[in-house]
């Protein structure tokens, strides 16, 4: 029987083991169990995978251990902060900045299931989901997704179909929502709130007052900080590329998850906002149009999310080499500033002047948008 979130809707959980049985013999498949159950034999690693029947058995057993191993090899720890303002009872509306493809969520998750709390599903674009493999894996961890391309009529169709499938998740099923401030990744370090995306979410209940609705979803704005992003020389060269709405490459995004997940990210840290009831009730007292609500709603989430930031060295760096000062030095070694340096030299093109100024300012902009609060 068909149902009416199957276009975009992940497994149920009689759906889990034969969609991993399916793609038990695909190359990517056994690296990625290689590597979330090292040193097990090919016939014990068919028995634990005969016994995954649910989303959650497949997070606990595959995605759980590969993100440890993710964290163990290519980063200098993971923190975690504002977490204790959350009910493990409750559902949440997460809206993030959106850094990396995959581990932004994959980090959430971890978070979440390190303090015992409900874990979330994630919406994501379906562009990223046009091989078998990948969306079988999308579903396998709680995705459901946003369709990107479609005319005007059929894509208002698929933002109320969203919206709706939103609101049941977060409140008939009690469970909680990631989604991303905006449409795509930051690749400048500038994070902002697209009122188009607050506007997607509230369709299924046009009648109340944006502020009414999303203090109903209980929603919590999310901060994720690297201190090094793997993917910074992937996104400058998009940035400076001659012609920036060149069609991408068919490898472009697998080469982005992947960079991501090996990469070196040093330390990364995660931070839970929170909006106070008050806040919702200056907004509706002082605006009454909803238009206007959910513009000054966005601008609320993007200061949270901005506050939440955990400013590294090389954000302070950065941003002293942008402006040629020393302003920030305090915040920094020398050898992390040459460590810096000889990074950045060896991620771009040589004496290339856009560039450098990207990627400074990838780094750099998060500092300035904290100043300027």
């Amino acid at each position: 029987m068909k149902e009416k979130f199957d276009s975009i809707r992940f497994y149920h959980p009689e759906e889990v083991n034969p969609a991993i049985r399916f793609i038990m013999r695909h190359p990517m498949m056994k690296l990625l169990l290689n590597y979330s159950l090292p040193n097990i034999s090919d016939e014990k690693i068919q028995q634990i995978v005969g016994d995954i029947n649910s989303i959650e058995d497949f997070q606990n057993v595959i995605i759980y251990p590969s993100i440890k191993n993710v964290l163990k090899e290519s980063s200098d720890g993971f923190t975690i902060s504002g977490a204790e303002n959350l009910n493990k009872k409750d559902s949440y509306l997460f809206i993030s900045n959106h850094r990396d493809i995959l581990l932004d969520t994959c980090l959430l998750n971890f978070a979440l299931l390190e303090k015992g709390l409900n874990l979330t599903a994630s919406a994501i674009g379906d562009n990223l989901v046009e091989r078998d493999l990948y969306l079988i894996l999308a579903k396998l961890n709680r995705n459901f997704f946003v369709k990107r391309s479609a005319g005007p009529r059929e894509l208002l169709e698929n933002s109320k179909l969203l919206s709706e499938y939103i609101f049941q998740l977060l409140t008939n099923e009690n469970r909680s929502v990631w989604i991303a401030q905006r449409e795509g990744r930051a690749k400048d370090g500038n994070d902002f709130t697209q009122a188009g995306v607050l506007k997607m979410i509230s369709m299924f209940d046009a009648q109340s007052k944006p502020c009414q609705y999303f203090k109903k979803l209980k929603v919590v704005p999310v901060s994720i900080s690297y201190e090094l992003d793997p993917t910074d020389k992937l996104k400058v060269e998009k940035m400076c590329a001659d012609d920036q709405n060149q069609e991408k490459h068919k490898n472009e995004d697998f080469l982005n998850i992947m960079t991501g997940i090996s990469g070196q990210k040093k330390r990364i840290h995660l931070h839970f906002g929170k909006i106070e009831d008050e806040i919702y009730t200056d907004i509706e007292n002082s605006v009454s149009n909803s238009n206007k609500q959910i513009k000054e709603l966005a601008e609320v989430l993007t200061k949270k999310i901005v506050e939440g930031y955990k400013l590294w060295p090389s954000n302070y760096i950065a941003a002293d080499l942008l402006k040629n000062t020393t302003i920030y030095s305090k915040y920094y070694t020398e050898k992390e500033k040459q460590f810096f340096i000889k990074r950045m030299n060896l991620s771009i093109v040589k004496d290339n002047s856009c560039m450098n100024q990207a990627l400074l300012e990838m780094y750099a902009n998060p500092v300035f948008n904290k100043q300027n609060l």
